[in-house]
């Protein structure tokens, strides 16, 4: 029987598809450190699926080959049928820092990918304001980054991304510099855009509570090289309970495959890569 992960590398309605994905690091010192190593992997129309494991085991670089940001690696990403080769307008990309321009008020911030796009000025300030009120920024829109929380910034970056509607939204830990508290309203708030919008998502996390809270399809990544341990479809209807037994039946699951598939591979000071 196929490996879980070969089996839904092969779906035939994949909006992304990754094949026998490899990466290879030079660290500090001059080694050579494989962050990834033959990993398949399919994402189907609509599915927000979550990519989870230890830090450095390369989920973060995994998301930016698929994003187009890593040119270099062993293997093939197709996304709606087209191979990648680089940034696409068609992936929106969400990461954990703000990365908002500082002299940008949140409006212009939201606006600025359409800028860069060509797009008029009118339509670039309706769909900006639109996407600030989809995610309750609405009374915000002149304000300057400083002016506002982390997670307000956080809101104003996933506005930006939505703004250019990509088909495909790719998140990077984006609530992972956020107190408890804030991380919990961003994740239900997260989850009634994509009810919204319902794009397809792959969201990177090292936390088994917001991967069980957020995923359609969890994706459980080893250690050091990064491979695929097994994919586990969350079976709870939304909304979820986090008192819910079956939550922490999943949790414990997960938290033994983590357990298992961690080798002392981690990076040394000098070999830090991704």
């Amino acid at each position: 029987m196929a490996a879980p992960h070969e089996v839904t590398a092969m779906r035939d309605d994949a909006v992304i598809r990754a094949a026998h994905i490899g990466k290879t690091f030079a660290s500090r010192s001059g080694k050579e450190l494989v962050a990834l190593d033959d990993i398949s992997l399919a994402v189907t129309e609509g599915e927000f699926v979550c990519l989870l494991g230890p830090s450095g085991c390369g989920k973060s670089t995994l998301l930016r080959i698929l994003a187009g940001l890593e040119t270099h690696f062993e293997g093939s990403v197709f996304a709606d049928g087209e191979k990648v080769a680089g940034p696409s307008r068609k992936r929106g990309m969400v990461f954990q820092e703000y990365s908002l321009f500082p002299w940008r008020n949140i409006e212009e911030n939201v606006a600025a990918g359409l800028e860069f796009a060509g797009v008029p000025a009118d339509e670039r300030r309706e769909r900006s304001l639109r996407h600030l009120e989809l995610v309750g920024l609405s009374g915000f829109a002149r304000a300057l980054p400083h002016e506002l929380s982390g997670g307000m910034r956080q809101r104003a970056a996933i506005a930006r991304a939505l703004a250019a509607d990509p088909h495909i939204l790719l998140m990077d830990e984006p609530f992972g510099a956020l107190d408890a508290h804030t991380r919990i309203l961003l994740q239900k708030e997260l989850l009634r855009i994509w009810s919204a919008s319902r794009k397809t998502v792959v969201f990177v996390t090292h936390s088994v509570d917001e991967a069980v809270y957020l995923a359609d399809r969890i994706v459980v990544m080893s250690a050091r090289p990064g491979r695929i341990v097994e994919e586990i479809e969350v079976e709870m209807a939304r909304p979820r309970r986090r008192d819910d037994p079956r939550w922490g039946v999943l949790a414990a699951r997960i938290l033994a495959l983590l357990d298992e598939a961690t080798t002392d591979g981690g990076l040394s000071e000098d070999e830090e890569t991704r």
